[in-house]
């Protein structure tokens, strides 16, 4: 099939405007927002609904192209770079709330409705879809469930896949099917459990059903200041250990905060190393005396300060505050690159011990804003240089003994962005060999000939990053 022949075909199935072909469409597609590595699919399709996904599927597979599922491009590891060209199938055209049953707490939702819209829209009613992450207002449910994300709020209320009942997914050969469905414990094999996190490696997903939360009666926020992150990482370890478990708990450095007052001017401290953000929900009778007990604990582990949101609009602001942090890093370098690891909570103050020396160790400035609840951090380098410049390699191996500080505490190197691109060579520092090869059985199931997003997620040979420049720098750094 040659390529006006595809084009052809394709737009007769989606229509004339939602095929992209030209090179200045595609520049728009070549990367997602972990900016840096960049392909040029060699179409752009736009469905708007799961019978166009199922027939696009079916003709790149006639024409031998990969294909490469889209949502928002808000992902930090690559997994929406077609790498391998192709076809890119992007589903932001399907955004509808297709049921809503207020009654059973759930939703049907197409992926790609905005996270935040879905939250405004179940307002009204009352109700709430749990995981909201930090690029909550751009993300769609799609991306959010390719990628397992997780959020703020998910120390309580768990991450996508604790949210997911059911998933109606196009297999590689254009198969339309359910995984799971309404029911919250649905038989058989638990297959919407394998779906989430896959990255569109095997198949791509065209509706969510969501199980929905009823809002709590009453919320209290507090922000405990430090003057160390140590400090601020014990605390959060001793409320878990007390027995409770808020809502959300999330660390800001010293560095995060002043970026973000020159941004959004929410009254951050400015001469604090460290704030804890904590948010309490529950019954209005007992949510004063469990905000009183953590206001406790954070002053017996060295709260200087503890600044307690008085009404809605404050509260607002400290989280408007935690959720621009990433945005607010262009304050204080040209480039960043947030990642995403995990360590255990009762290890989190030894981990970030480490990422602030690796930091000093190669001369690059480390910010740090993370879910501290569930351990899982976002150590975020900034620097004035391109990733075409020698000094990037200082950036990699920084990154790199970040990885290893957590694996090395038992913890993994991702946590809710995925592994992409960015991450796949360095999965096997986590897996042997037939842990790989047992993961690369599961994805043939699905995926026999390998067309849906290839070249993600497990090694290649291919370092995104420059493995070689990252090893000389780290033997001249040794030395």
């Amino acid at each position: 099939m040659d390529r006006f022949e595809l084009i052809r075909r394709l737009q007769a199935i989606v229509g004339q405007a939602y095929v992209l072909y030209r090179p200045d469409d595609l520049t728009v597609y070549e990367q997602d927002a972990l900016m840096v590595a960049r392909h040029t699919p060699d179409l752009v399709v736009l469905p708007e609904g799961t019978a166009q996904v199922s027939d696009v599927v079916k003709v790149a597979r006639q024409a031998r192209l990969p294909i490469t599922a889209r949502g928002a491009g808000t992902g930090l590891s690559g997994g929406a770079i077609p790498e391998a060209g192709g076809v890119v199938v992007a589903l932001t055209r399907m955004t509808r709330l297709l049921e809503l049953d207020v009654a059973s707490r759930i939703a049907l939702v197409e992926p790609g409705m905005v996270n935040a819209d879905l939250t405004a829209m179940l307002a009204p009613h009352g109700l709430f879809y749990a995981p909201d992450p930090g690029s909550q207002v751009a993300s769609t449910i799609g991306g959010n469930v390719a990628n397992n994300s997780g959020g703020p709020h998910c120390l309580a209320y768990g991450v996508t896949g604790n949210n997911v009942l059911g998933l109606e997914v196009v297999l590689a050969d254009g198969t339309v099917t359910w995984m799971g469905g309404r029911a919250h414990d649905a038989p058989g094999y638990d297959l919407t459990g394998v779906m989430v996190g896959s990255e569109g490696t095997f198949g791509i997903v065209t509706t969510v059903a969501v199980r929905l939360m009823p809002r709590r009666e009453a919320v209290r926020t507090l922000l405990a200041v430090y003057e160390t992150v140590d400090a601020a990482c014990e605390a959060t370890s001793a409320v878990i250990a007390a027995g409770m478990v808020p809502e959300a708990m999330e660390i800001l450095d010293g560095i995060v905060m002043r970026a973000v007052n020159k941004t959004l001017h929410v009254g951050f401290p400015e001469d604090a190393e460290a704030a804890l953000l904590i948010e309490v929900e529950g019954l209005a009778e007992s949510v004063p005396v469990l905000i009183e007990r953590v206001e406790a604990i954070c002053r017996a582990h060295g709260a200087r300060r503890i600044q307690t949101a008085a009404t809605a609009e404050e509260r607002l602001n400290l989280w408007k505050g935690r959720k621009h942090a990433y945005g607010a890093m262009g304050r204080v370098g040209r480039r960043t690159m947030m990642l995403d690891v995990c360590a255990p909570r009762s290890r989190l103050a030894e981990v970030m011990r480490k990422v602030l020396e690796a930091g000093q160790r190669w001369n690059i400035g480390v910010a740090n804003f993370f879910h501290a609840g569930d351990g899982n951090m976002h150590p975020t380098p900034f620097f004035d240089f391109d990733d075409t410049s020698p000094e990037y390699a200082r950036v990699i191996g920084l990154t790199e003994d970040i990885m290893r500080a957590c694996i090395e505490a038992g913890g993994t190197i991702t946590g809710e962005h995925g592994i992409g691109l960015e991450k796949r060579e360095y999965l096997g520092w986590m897996f042997n060999e037939r842990d790989i090869a047992a993961m690369k059985t599961v994805k043939q199931v699905f995926d026999p000939d390998g067309v849906l997003n290839p070249d993600k997620v497990f090694p290649t040979g291919r370092p995104v990053h420059g493995d070689p420049r990252a090893k000389a720098a780290a033997a001249a750094g040794q030395a």
